[in-house]
């Protein structure tokens, strides 16, 4: 089931305008989530702001940004303040340049967004625009208001949709050459077959199932056994055997190459 857009505007290109709806293409909500509670009495903890002087607590309605301008001196800003200075990328997705679709870098890709036509009258012309960067092999680049900042996008047509990624400016990307100039180039040429033949027999067709995040699973077991009030497991390993770490011999890479290999190889002639 589709869920409520988080955004609606209008998408356009040049004298070409349609309207557009916009929905988090990753989401967070199933993941385990807790309350802050006091301990001894099992109640809720209520979080509120405090006045940092008169220590008392501030009411909703009182609440306002502020910039420093020196220590202990703001520029108050109220929300209809902030509201009146919106931008027209705050309601607008306005394409004002392409790019060829591959010299994106993928360290400024930020957060993908389902786009979508948000009316039937919107669809050929969503359509035409989605088709057109589609058959050129090209993303569009605009600006878009996300949570009152001004956000570089890039739109990207996939199947009879666009994704739209959020981007990083560039002073947030770190350059990769600072941490990967010392890092030794030369590698004996007799290891990469074997490498690659590794490679090979761990190869599989992509799938979600490839990652899972036990820690997530782990807690869902944990709650599931405090639901029943049943008492934890008695670990079967003694607290000696789990502190024993990782061997730390240093290991001849060829040799271990060819029996992670002939490992691979073994597990497929036994399946």
């Amino acid at each position: 089931m589709a869920l409520r857009p988080y955004w609606k505007g209008y998408l356009k290109l040049s004298l070409v305008t349609c309207p557009v709806n916009m929905t988090p293409a990753t989401s967070e909500s199933e993941k385990v989530r807790f309350h802050t509670l006091n301990k001894d009495t099992g109640n809720r903890v209520v979080s509120q702001y405090i006045d940092s002087i008169t220590g008392k607590p501030v009411k909703d309605e009182n609440e306002a940004k502020g910039y420093a301008r020196i220590e202990n001196d703001y520029v108050i800003l109220t929300e209809d303040d902030l509201d009146n200075v919106a931008l027209d990328t705050v309601k607008t997705i306005d394409i004002a340049k392409f790019a060829p679709a591959d010299s994106i870098e993928w360290v400024y890709l930020e957060k993908p967004h389902y786009l979508m036509p948000d009316d039937a009258v919107g669809n050929e012309a969503f359509a035409v625009i989605r088709d057109a960067m589609k058959a050129d092999k090209v993303v569009g680049i605009s600006k878009l208001v996300i949570g009152r900042r001004e956000k570089a996008v890039v739109l990207e047509p996939r199947d009879d949709g666009i994704v739209l990624w959020s981007l990083r400016f560039g002073d947030e990307v770190r350059p990769e050459e600072n941490y990967f100039e010392d890092i030794d180039d030369e590698v004996d040429p007799d290891l990469i077959p074997l490498v690659q033949e590794l490679i090979k027999q761990k190869t599989k067709r992509w799938s979600p199932d490839m990652v899972s995040d036990p820690i997530q699973e782990s807690l869902l077991k944990l709650i599931e056994e405090k639901k029943k009030a049943l008492k934890p497991k008695k670990a079967t390993k003694s607290r000696k055997a789990q502190e024993v770490g990782p061997k730390t011999n240093v290991v001849n890479i060829m040799d271990a190459l060819r029996k992670s290999v002939s490992a691979e190889l073994n597990k497929r002639k036994a399946v």
